[in-house]
This record gives structure tokens, C-alpha cells and sequence, in this order.
């Protein structure tokens, strides 16, 4: 048998094509699973914002990332827990972090995670992790407003009050 050249496989393929192939028609579909409430106003502080979700966190044996997706006026539409990891470690996929949040069409999202030591200063890990998740906001134009982390006895660390990197200058330790 011959070989042939690129110009007659072309041809051939031409003649008998490949059938076609199905493409899967979607349909998203939001389902509230349920709603909390907050408070009768909306929060301007990061305590405030802290405080909302601490109740959530108190009792966890491992680290908790969830999202609250807020609309333009600062109004929490959605909260979600988008990973759950081990003791010292959560990891976090960006792209079903935001799902949420376009899903919600939010217009700014706050994410919190808790420590389970009870310390809640930020490791260099949660402000790379911040970095990307506010690098990925600004190119959906969704905004990070804040990264959060929860500790015990009422302790959290605001990475935007604190100016923790990627929000100001320095870094975590």
C-alpha cells in the first residue's frame, strides 16, 4: 500500500467525514437550600462581616473556606462553604470559589476561613491564595473586598484592615 500524501488524506477525509458528535445542552438552575438571618442592616466593618459567619466556624475541627457574595449596595445575597480541608491546610479551587458568586450575580464577594488552632493570624499560604482570588475577581469583575480568617474567642484578622498582602504592604507571616 502506498502512502499518502497530506493532500489525498484530506481528500479522503472529505469524502467519508467523521460523524458528528453531540454536544451536551445545559440548563444552570440556582437552588436556595435555605436562608439565615443577618441583622437588619448592612455591615460596613469587617468585625460586623465577622461576626455573621463566626457561628458557622465555632465548632469546626478543620480549616473552612466559604464565600459570601454581596450586590452592588453591600447587601449579602449568598453564602457558600467552597472547600473543606484538614487541620492546618484547605485547598482552594478558584474557579468553584467564584461559581457562587457569578451563579448570585454578585457584584463583590468576602471570603472567610477559620484556623483551627484558635490563632487566626494569616500564614503566607492565605495571602497567596488571596492574591489569586483577587487577581481572578478583578478579571471577572467581581471584587475581593476581604479575606478573613476566623480564630477563637472572638479573634479574627481582616487581611484589608491589617493591609496584609495582596490589600496593602508586607506580608503574612
Amino acid at each position: 500500500m502506498k502512502s499518502m500524501t497530506q493532500e489525498e488524506k484530506v481528500i479522503n477525509m472529505m469524502k467519508r467525514p467523521i460523524p458528528k458528535k453531540k454536544v451536551g445542552i445545559i440548563k444552570l438552575k440556582m437552588i436556595r437550600e435555605g436562608t439565615a438571618v443577618y441583622g437588619t442592616q448592612r455591615f460596613h466593618e469587617a468585625k460586623e462581616a465577622a461576626d455573621i459567619v463566626r457561628p458557622l466556624f465555632e465548632y469546626s475541627d478543620r480549616e473552612i473556606l466559604m464565600v459570601m457574595s454581596l450586590d452592588s449596595v453591600m447587601t449579602p445575597v449568598a453564602l457558600e462553604v467552597v472547600a473543606v480541608g484538614g487541620v492546618s491546610a484547605c485547598a482552594v479551587d478558584t474557579r468553584d470559589l467564584f461559581k457562587h458568586a457569578i451563579l448570585s450575580n454578585a457584584s463583590k464577594i468576602i471570603c472567610f476561613h477559620n484556623h483551627p488552632s484558635g490563632e487566626p493570624k494569616p500564614s503566607r499560604e492565605d495571602s497567596h491564595i488571596t492574591g489569586r482570588i483577587k487577581e481572578a475577581g478583578v478579571l471577572l469583575g467581581i471584587e475581593l473586598l476581604d479575606h478573613i480568617v476566623i480564630g477563637s474567642e472572638g479573634r479574627y484578622v481582616s487581611f484589608r484592615e491589617e493591609g496584609i498582602e495582596p490589600f496593602g504592604i508586607g506580608g503574612a507571616a
